[in-house]
Formats: C-alpha cells, structure tokens, sequence
C-alpha cells in the first residue's frame, strides 16, 4: 500500500486512539499515539508528522495549550481539534490559533478519514507555495529559521517576546549557524520596526567604503563623490538594520555607530544634516567580541550598547536532533527548484549525516544537500550519492570510527562508553529518555555526559 503520510493522534481515550489509528493505518498512513500532553510532546519533538488530531481535554494539560505549543515552530503541519466538549465557541478559538479544521465527538470514521485527506491536500499546497516562492527568491535570505533543539526553542521564545520592543540585539554563533536567518526571523515577528530588512555584510566591504556605505554620502564629499548616495542606515528607515560579522566594522567608525545605537541619529559624509535614525540594529559575529574588547579592536562600550540581549546559536554538532529535520526541508526545497522527485535519505546516509561534526554547520549541510539533488538520478539519496557530491566520510566521521574496535588494541574505557553511547543515540534518531532507559541510566546521567564530550 502506498504510503500517504504520518499521523500523531493525542487523545486520553484508548477506544478513539485505536479507532482512529486502525481506520487510519488501513489507508496507508503511519500513526503515533499518546495520552497525554508529555507522550504528545515527546514524539512531536523526535518525528515530523503531516497531521495531529489532537483531543482539547486530556489529563495533564488543556488542549488549547498544547495547540499553541505545537503551533510553535511549525511550519506545515495541519492540527484537527477534537473534543466532546466543544462549542462554537472554543472551535473558533482554535481555528483562530491555526488549527485546519474542528470536530466534535461523537464523528464518523468516515468524516474523520475525509478531514484528514483534507489536511494532507492542504499541507501539500501549502509545500508548493513555499518552495515555488522560495526558488524565485534569494536561496540564503528566504530559508526559514527552524529546529526542535531545546536551546533553538528557547530562543524562538525570546524572540516572540523581543517583537514588541525595541532594543538592540546581539547574535554570535560559528560561521553558517544561521545568524542571518535568525535576524530575519525577529524581523518577520517585529510589531515596531515593521520596515525593510537591511543586512550589511562588515566583512565584506573595503575598509575605506565602509563609512560611505553606512551613512551614506553627499555630492562632492570626497574624491569620486559625483552623486550623492544613500547609506545603509537610511535604506532601513522604520525597519531592521542587520550587521553582519561587526567585528569587521574599523575602530574609527565604531565611535560613529555608537552615536547612531545610543542617540539614534546619523549624518551622511560631507553634510552637517542630522538624521533620525529610526531602527532597530541587529549585530552578529562569529568572533568572541569580549575578547576582540581586551585586544583593543572593538569599543567596549559599543559592545555593551550592541548586547542589550544577547542570542548564542549552537553549532550544528550540538543540535543534532536538528539534522533529519532540516536535512528533510532542504531535500524538498532543492527537489523543487531542480525540478526532481527524490523523497528521502537512505537509513546509512542520515546515519552518517547524524555522527558527522558538520563545521561549516547548517551552511553545509544546505549546500551538500543541493548538491545531492543535482547529481541524484534515483528517488533516495544513497551513499554513492555522497560520493558523486564529493562529501568526504573519511577521518570526519568520528562515531563511525569510533564504533569499529581492532582486536589487538586497547582503547580507554572512557572511549568505548562514548562509542557506544553515541551509537545508541544514533539508532534511536537520539530520543534522550529512550536512550537513558536503554543503557540502564537517568536522563540527568546522560545529559552529563553528552556535556563533558562537547554533544550537547
């Protein structure tokens, strides 16, 4: 039978849990349960479902709760309100939240199978919007900022809070983290600064531009300076002023920006006007700017004025929860674009995906996948795809070494836990608590250890 899609149904009711999933697995879809808001958010963190029927009474959270939780970070997935407690009232409250459609029990199986194909028909339109938006735009710039890793998580929940503030913003994280992105991001969520989105590559600009390209010039204020021209600042009047890798920024015109973070005022080169510089600046760096401060390349108090908060993005290595699903997302949206029907990753392959180090991070993993797709002539993604794609296992891998032990030579005993450990992780797509339950440990025990080894 043809496989239709995954499907999670969240209800306290064991008679409609197995209905549900009988009626729903004889169609050719993948069914999870759970009972409770923790089983839901359990398996929703590990798993990408297509559709959720989720019940609005359960034993240990109100419904409405836990659909505002999954609509967090969600990109499409349909949610099916049902509950025999409901009103019109509460059924516009959930569609009002985001949910696709409302039944109230008692249903029919038949009008529960006829919401759910309705669901799945939505979730793949709403795919062909997106990715036929995002090939027509600018790949980098466009991509969503997504993730289920607890810390990416809690900083989707500080930017919510950021939307209605105004304050200056400080993202650092390694190169390809996704620093932009995320800026972008607080930018779509903004309720102040709801102009255009401005980003400044510093690293990029000839030192002797940068002053040009920030404020901005009038006609004759230097040599060459034939017209007059708009600076950065200016283009994002009302909006969001992204600086890239600000490190980058020369001593001598950190004085100048400070004056636009603290005072909120610019004048172009050449002109005594003062303009209002009404924005919002979003710094990043890839460098520790406490330590640039001590060397004396960075003003100390431009750094406190740019860290009014402060957002540390992980690496890719330490969010590897991350990897399948972003891993999937850039599958389809490469697929879209080069116009090719591949559907997935070959088990070996997301194996390897998952014990790789990935140093370029996200950025890597975007760009070997588009890769994959060009060169892919099959419907899965197989190792002799990473071949042809020229991404090299060797000496990169360190789990996949780490698994295979000669028998004339001794490792430490410290060595073979984390082999095995990390191996563990990796068959159960690292679901932590199961992980736990299998070695015989606590979670807390687990966690510990995936600390001292830098995975976590």
């Amino acid at each position: 039978m043809t496989y239709k899609g995954k499907v999670l149904i969240i209800d306290d009711e064991i008679s409609i849990r197995e209905s549900l999933s009988h009626a729903f697995k004889k169609d050719g879809y993948e069914v999870d349960l759970a009972a409770s808001r923790k089983e839901a958010l359990s398996l929703f963190n590990k798993y990408e479902y297509d559709v959720i029927f989720l019940d609005l009474k359960l034993p240990d959270a109100d419904g409405l709760d836990i659909l505002e939780e999954l609509m967090e970070n969600n990109i499409d997935t349909q949610i099916v309100v049902i509950s025999a407690y409901g009103n019109v009232e509460t059924a516009v409250r959930a569609l009002k939240m985001g949910a696709f459609d409302f039944l109230e029990k008692p249903f029919s199986l038949y009008k529960a199978k006829l919401t759910l194909e309705k669901a799945i028909e939505k979730k793949k339109l709403l795919l062909e919007n997106l990715y036929l938006k995002l090939s027509l735009k600018e790949k980098e710039e466009q991509l969503p900022f997504i993730g289920k890793n607890q810390k990416i998580r809690e900083i989707l929940e500080k930017v919510k809070i950021l939307a209605a503030t105004d304050s200056t913003i400080l993202i650092t994280g390694e190169s390809g983290t996704g620093k932009g992105l995320l800026a972008k991001k607080i930018h779509e969520v903004d309720t102040i600064y709801k102009g255009p989105f401005v980003a400044v590559d510093c690293g990029s600009i000839v030192p002797t531009l940068f002053e040009s390209e920030l404020f901005g010039h009038v006609k004759g204020a230097f040599t060459g300076a034939h017209t007059s021209k708009i600076g950065k600042i200016e283009l994002a009047q009302g909006g969001v002023l992204f600086l890239d890798e600000i490190s980058n920024i020369p001593l001598d015109l950190q004085a100048k920006l400070l004056k636009v973070v603290e005072e909120k005022e610019f004048s172009p080169v050449g002109s005594l006007k003062v303009i209002k510089a009404n924005i919002r600046i979003i710094a990043a760096s890839n460098k520790d700017l406490k330590e640039e401060v001590k060397k004396g390349k960075f003003r100390e108090d431009l750094y406190y004025r740019l860290n009014v908060v402060h957002l540390h993005l992980p690496p890719l290595r330490k969010r590897k929860e991350d990897i399948p699903l972003l891993a999937d997302y850039f599958l389809k949206y490469f697929s879209q674009k080069y116009k090719k029907n591949i559907k997935g990753f070959s088990k070996k392959v997301m194996d390897i995906f998952l014990s790789y180090d990935w140093p370029g991070n996200v950025r890597e993993l975007k760009h070997l996948i588009e890769r994959l797709v060009i060169f892919s002539k099959k419907d899965i993604i197989t190792e002799k795809d990473l071949s042809l794609a020229e991404f090299e296992i060797t000496g990169k891998v360190s789990e996949v070494e780490a698994y295979s032990f000669p028998s004339d030579e001794i490792l430490p005993l410290e060595e073979v836990e984390k082999s095995y450990i990390l191996n563990v992780l990796n068959k159960l797509k690292w679901n932590k608590s199961l992980a736990a339950k299998k070695l015989g440990i606590d979670r807390k025990t687990l966690t510990l250890k995936l600390k001292k080894w830098g995975l976590m």
